[in-house]
Parts: C-alpha cells; sequence; structure tokens
C-alpha cells in the first residue's frame, strides 16, 4: 500500500513539474512578446503560415459543416413548425461554438503540427544552442512572432469561417428547401446580438494562445532523434485538441 502511494504521489509531482514548465514557459513567451525589438517580417511571415495557408482547410470545412447544419437543423425546426429560425439557429451554432472550436482545430491540425515539427527539429539539430551561443533569447526569437500572428490570424480565420459556415447554411436551407431568403437573414440580423459575437472572438483569441503555447513547447522541449519529433508532435495536435475542447466548456459556462 506504501509504495503504491509512492508511485501516486511520484506520478503527481512529476505531473505539476510538467505543468509549472509549461506555465513557466507562457508566462515568459508573453513578457518577451511585449518586448522590442519585434522583427514586423518575421511576424508577417508567420501571418502567412498561419493564417493565409490555412485558408483552404478553413473554408472547406466551414463550407461543409454550414451545409450540414443547415440541413439537420431544418429537419430538427419543421418538426416544430419554425422552419423560419433555421437562419439563427446556424448563425449563433457557428459564432458561439462552432466556429471558434472547429477553426482551432484545422489550424493546430495543420499549422500547429508543422510548427512543433520546425521547434522540435531545432532543438535536435542543435540550432536553438546555436541561438543561445550567439546570444539571442531563443524563446523571443521563436515564440514571440508566433504568438503575435497567431493573436491576429485566429480569430480572422475564425470570422471567415463563420461567414462561410452561414451562406453554407443559406445554400442548403434557400437553394434546397425553399427557405425564403429574406426571412433567413432577418432572422439572423434580429437574433444575434454582440454578446454572441464578443464571445466568440474571446474563444479564438484563447485558443490562439493554447495553439502557439503547446505547439511551441512540445517542439521547444522535445526529445532526441527522429522518434523524440515524432512523439512531440503526436502530444502536441492531442494536448491542445483537448485543451481547445476543455476550454470551449470552461468559457462557454463563464460566458452564458
Amino acid at each position: 500500500m506504501l509504495t503504491l502511494l509512492q508511485r501516486l504521489g511520484q506520478l503527481l509531482l512529476r505531473i505539476l513539474a510538467r505543468l509549472g514548465r509549461m506555465m513557466l514557459f507562457l508566462l515568459t513567451s508573453l513578457y518577451l512578446m511585449l518586448l522590442p525589438p519585434y522583427h514586423p517580417g518575421r511576424i508577417l511571415r508567420q501571418m502567412h503560415f498561419l493564417g493565409a495557408r490555412s485558408l483552404t482547410v478553413i473554408i472547406l470545412t466551414a463550407s461543409f459543416t454550414g451545409m450540414v447544419l443547415g440541413l439537420q437543423g431544418y429537419y430538427t425546426l419543421r418538426k416544430f413548425g419554425a422552419e423560419a429560425l433555421l437562419g439563427p439557429a446556424v448563425a449563433l451554432t457557428l459564432i458561439r461554438e462552432l466556429g471558434p472550436v472547429l477553426a482551432a482545430l484545422m489550424v493546430t491540425a495543420r499549422a500547429g503540427s508543422a510548427m512543433t515539427a520546425e521547434i522540435g527539429i531545432m532543438r535536435i539539430t542543435e540550432q536553438i544552442d546555436a541561438l543561445h551561443a550567439m546570444g539571442i533569447n531563443p524563446v523571443k526569437f521563436l515564440m514571440a512572432p508566433r504568438l503575435l500572428a497567431a493573436l491576429v490570424s485566429v480569430p480572422l480565420l475564425t470570422a471567415i469561417f463563420n461567414v462561410i459556415g452561414i451562406y453554407g447554411g443559406y445554400l442548403v436551407g434557400v437553394n434546397l428547401l425553399g427557405i425564403s431568403p429574406g426571412t433567413y437573414f432577418d432572422e439572423i440580423e434580429h437574433s444575434v446580438g454582440w454578446s454572441d459575437v464578443r464571445g466568440g472572438i474571446l474563444k479564438s483569441f484563447c485558443f490562439a494562445l493554447l495553439i502557439i503555447w503547446v505547439c511551441g513547447y512540445k517542439g521547444y522541449t522535445a526529445g532526441y532523434g527522429a522518434e523524440g519529433v515524432s512523439r512531440a508532435t503526436t502530444e502536441a495536435v492531442v494536448l491542445t485538441s483537448v485543451l481547445i475542447l476543455a476550454g470551449d466548456y470552461a468559457l462557454t459556462s463563464f460566458l452564458i
């Protein structure tokens, strides 16, 4: 019994130590992000990598998500004679929940995994040690541009996701199922408030921070060899995805 308690205690201490290192990494990154120099060229390159190159997957995912919501929502609302409320059902679902969550998951899958692998390869090829040797702070060099770029790009991608998704629901609801286009958008205008939009924006900022934090930390602390980088990349994607879903629940509970 004592041995079991010792093992559980050691496991808990390891978990707490890892969480502490991750939190220190985040706080250090945020602090260094605010300090000059800011290197706008590197920030723009990261915005292109995180934002512009994620547009295709965002547009495709948003289109099919909106169309599925329109189709399922119509047949659900028809049971209650409320087909006219399809627009608000699609818009509120996307703006409050699915838009921020799915956009963040897509960015994690496409850009977060690549970022972890890139930083992990820099670690195992001793490029990070070379930055230290040259007197360059590797956390600021690697994390500050990515944090700034993500805080701009992910909310914009979320907004694009919401707009495309709403038009995907319009395509199904109006063109295929015969709902009046005026009714679709008029009900959205009356039902969607600034508090809904503000909540979605807040979530997208938090998810952007999560993506860069977890993926950057996993790459920065990757083990040596190809196996170490592959394990770090897998852990980064899985942990970030779980934290996004858990964070969505926590933020929703706070915002409601």
